[in-house]
Order: C-alpha cells, then sequence, then structure tokens
C-alpha cells in the first residue's frame, strides 16, 4: 500500500472500514478524543486530520472531509478505491427549507439533489437526485429510535454554493424539488459510493433555518 497525494497511510489496518466523516478537521479531532479509545492519528496532510480509535470495542476511523463537493470527493475516492473503506457516514449541519424543520433537529438523508457537474465530470452520470445506502440509512435510523432522537428521513439539496446572489432559492427547493434541508457534500460523497460500488450515508444536525431566520 503507497500514499495517496492527500492521505499518507501506507500500512493495512490503520484506517477502519467504517469512516466517519464531518467537515471540519477540528471537529473530527474534537470527535476521536471524546469519543473514541486508544486513539491513532493517521492523517496530517493539508491539516486534514483522520484518527483511528474503538468504540465499545469496535474499531471506527474519523477524518475531516473539507467543504464542498470537490474536497469530499477527493477525499471519499481515495478512502473508497485505495483504502479498502467500505462505508463512509457523513456527519454536518444543514440550513432547513422545511418551515417544519427546527433547530438541533437530525436529518438522514434519504437521497440528495444537486445542480452540480461533479457526478457528470467524474463518470458521465447524468441524474441530479442520487440516493445513498438504504441499508446504512436505515441502521442509522434504528439507533436513533432505539436513543429516543427524532429523525427526519428525506431528501436533501447538496449546494456547490454558500454565498448566492440573486432571488432566493428556498420556495423553489422545497416546494419542486422535495429537498427539506441544503448542505454542501453529500451528493458527491453518494456518487462515489455508488461508482465503487461502497456504501454512504449522510446524517446531519440543523443549524439554521432559512425560512424562519433563525441560527
Amino acid at each position: 500500500m503507497k500514499a495517496t497525494p492527500h492521505i499518507e497511510v501506507t500500512e493495512e489496518g490503520k484506517i477502519a472500514k467504517t469512516v466517519l466523516m464531518p467537515g471540519d478537521p477540528l471537529r473530527a479531532e474534537y470527535i476521536a478524543k471524546t469519543y473514541l479509545e486508544n486513539v491513532e492519528q493517521f492523517n496530517h496532510v493539508r491539516g486534514m486530520n483522520g484518527y483511528t480509535g474503538t468504540y465499545k470495542g469496535r474499531k471506527i476511523s474519523v477524518m475531516g472531509s473539507g467543504m464542498g463537493m470537490p474536497s469530499i470527493g477527493i477525499y471519499s475516492y481515495e478512502l473508497f478505491k485505495f483504502y479498502n473503506v467500505e462505508n463512509i457516514i457523513r456527519i454536518g449541519s444543514a440550513g432547513a427549507y422545511d418551515p417544519n424543520l427546527d433547530l438541533f433537529d437530525v436529518v438522514i438523508a434519504k437521497e440528495a439533489y444537486s445542480e452540480s457537474s461533479y457526478a457528470l465530470t467524474q463518470a458521465g452520470e447524468t441524474r441530479n437526485v442520487l440516493s445513498g445506502s438504504e441499508e446504512l440509512a436505515k441502521k442509522l435510523l434504528n439507533i436513533a429510535k432505539e436513543k429516543g432522537i427524532k429523525t427526519h428521513y428525506e431528501r436533501i439539496h447538496s449546494s456547490d454554493v454558500f454565498y448566492r446572489e440573486g432571488p432566493s432559492i428556498v420556495e423553489k427547493m422545497y416546494e419542486e424539488n422535495k429537498c427539506v434541508c441544503v448542505e454542501m457534500e453529500s451528493f458527491a460523497l453518494f456518487h462515489n459510493a455508488n461508482v465503487l460500488n461502497k456504501k454512504a450515508a449522510c446524517l446531519l444536525t440543523i443549524s439554521d433555518s432559512l425560512v424562519k431566520h433563525t441560527e
């Protein structure tokens, strides 16, 4: 095994089969050092920290993805393709389009809609709605139910743009495209999982509402 341009690991077993991916590498560090035991850092390249440890005896890795589809596209592809990772779960924040979503509500992405050209450019994929792993999503839903955490299993919007000029698209995205919230990574993650025959899921917390203007 040799290092990729973005991940410095050269030994088998340094990265677990299941990887949690927040956008922020410092959030990855916090998760690893707060929730995992026997933590070992496996990546420092470009400050995109990655860690492996155990949670209740199970080997888990957590690594930052950076912001946007090109960034998570690189890291998730390398993890899937070159490091034999089987499952990647994006854990991040989102802005609500659905007026029924409140701050701190949890959304598990059933599928992701995007105007992005990522999938088209990467593999000629022409669909603008891509699904994650139903199996992985169902596991997340079942665990949330056991823990009494209310979740929403819905379509989300993966946007290439954080600061958007011009008229609001909130109403169109919610009413026409059936997207309940917006983030910036899951469409590319789902695409990479689909083309490489891997599993991906997305677990989001509502950090702000674009309808109620709360944050």
